[in-house]
């Protein structure tokens, strides 16, 4: 009998479990393909993340090496206005190996050494009279240093 073209043909009784088996094992290999699509995107996406992860180190260990580059044109060019005539460079000079000891714990040692020098090579007595400013702010630094210790 032929209907819309189609020829319809009668089914044997162990055809129908046939096609039921058939049925199950495509959506078994189909499952288990979604399966190892899944875990290749995870692999995937694992990889990736792990290269932006390594990506991102080498960023901030690059901007650190920066930082400590920076900090040490600082500390060199405070060492030489250290010895500047004017007193307002000198307080600058200060300021900033005060600032440079504060930020970074292991140049406080080299810093208070470089001002305790200061202070024996290129101050004199007072007899009874004030220090000038800047020895005032290194007393100040060292005796901020030393309460905060």
């Amino acid at each position: 009998m032929k209907q819309w073209g189609f020829v319809k043909r009668t089914t044997r009784s162990g055809h129908g479990s046939q096609m039921a088996e058939f049925s199950t094992i495509l959506e078994m290999v189909r499952n288990l393909g979604l399966a190892v699509a899944a875990f290749a995107g995870i692999f995937l996406a694992w990889k990736r993340v792990t290269a932006a992860t390594r990506q991102a180190d080498a960023t901030l260990k690059q901007a650190e090496v920066a930082r400590r580059d920076h900090v040490a044109e600082l500390f060199n060019r405070a060492v030489g206005q250290l010895a500047d005539a004017k007193l307002e460079v000198r307080l600058g000079a200060i300021y900033t190996l005060r600032q440079i000891a504060g930020d970074f714990p292991d140049l406080a040692e080299p810093t208070f050494a470089l001002l305790s020098t200061y202070l024996r090579e290129s101050v004199g007595k007072y007899d009874g009279e004030e220090p000038p400013i800047d020895v005032r702010e290194i007393m100040k630094t060292f005796r901020d240093h030393l309460v905060l210790k």
